[in-house]
């Protein structure tokens, strides 16, 4: 009999240079209480072993409809990696997942139900800092109730391993990331600027690994990456873009100290 994906969520992971944290990202989805998910691992042209420890787990537990992999000869970039997963995704939802992050067994269950309690197309929840063993630092990042386009350009807050989208309401081409730096941020505007609310749970249900040497740890190059979406993705002057700017550093420091 063929799935039905009706309720399916559809965990899609971007694959690149990962063999030391994968196997723990895939085990925090197998360990889910919501049961109706299938993972899309797009391996993105990694030179190590990521790609053959995927196909070892697959095989080893038994998930070959559960888990596919895509592979992809060149390194294209996450954007193209997260847009090729969610083309050949089946799920009704769609939720992103880094593969050296790490959920909380009741993510899935406690952000469908908030979902489906708020009507909302667009939910994220809050997430906790980790060191590179996946080890909690106690730095909880709490989120808003809601955001719109106006408060997201003032506060990044929306984490990729948190987010979750219903296609029935926000198509799948409506989800393909620009390939710009910060590609993920570009998305969530773009969808926020088109009128939708993004709803926040504010629960710890993420664990976003940063090892030492990570780009998201590089603050100037955060900061100009920021930058460049105010002006050249957003399109705003440069008056609203300090004014933005001021409110987002704010907030960025205080999410790190």
């Amino acid at each position: 009999m063929e799935r039905d994906y009706s309720e399916t969520v559809s965990v899609i992971i971007p694959v690149y240079q990962l063999e030391k944290y994968i196997e723990q990202t895939l085990d925090c989805v197998v360990a889910q209480t919501y049961t109706d998910w299938e993972v899309v691992c797009v391996e993105d042209g990694s030179k190590d072993r990521s790609a053959e420890i995927i196909e070892e787990y697959i095989t080893k537990n038994g998930l070959e409809d559960k888990i596919r992999l895509i592979r992809q000869t060149d390194d294209y970039g996450a954007a193209a990696a997260r847009n090729r997963g969610v083309n050949e995704s089946k799920g009704r939802y769609i939720a992103y997942l880094d593969g050296d992050d790490v959920w909380s067994c009741d993510k899935l269950k406690k952000e469908l139900e908030f979902m489906k309690k708020n009507d909302a197309s667009f939910v994220f929840t809050g997430y906790e800092f980790a060191d590179e063993n996946a080890v909690g630092n106690g730095k909880v990042v709490k989120v808003p109730g809601t955001l719109n386009y106006k408060q997201a350009l003032k506060n990044t807050t929306i984490f990729t391993s948190t987010v979750m989208f219903d296609t029935e309401k926000i198509s799948r081409e409506k989800l393909q990331m620009p390939k710009i730096k910060s590609e993920d941020t570009a998305l969530w505007w773009r969808i926020l600027r088109e009128g939708t609310l993004a709803y926040g749970l504010n629960e710890n249900l993420v664990l976003y690994r940063r090892p030492k040497k990570s780009l998201s740890s590089n603050k100037l190059e955060a900061i100009r990456r920021i930058w460049m979406l105010y002006r050249k993705a957003e399109h705003l002057n440069i008056f609203v873009s300090a004014y933005n700017f001021v409110f987002w550093a704010v907030r960025a420091v205080g999410r790190r100290v």
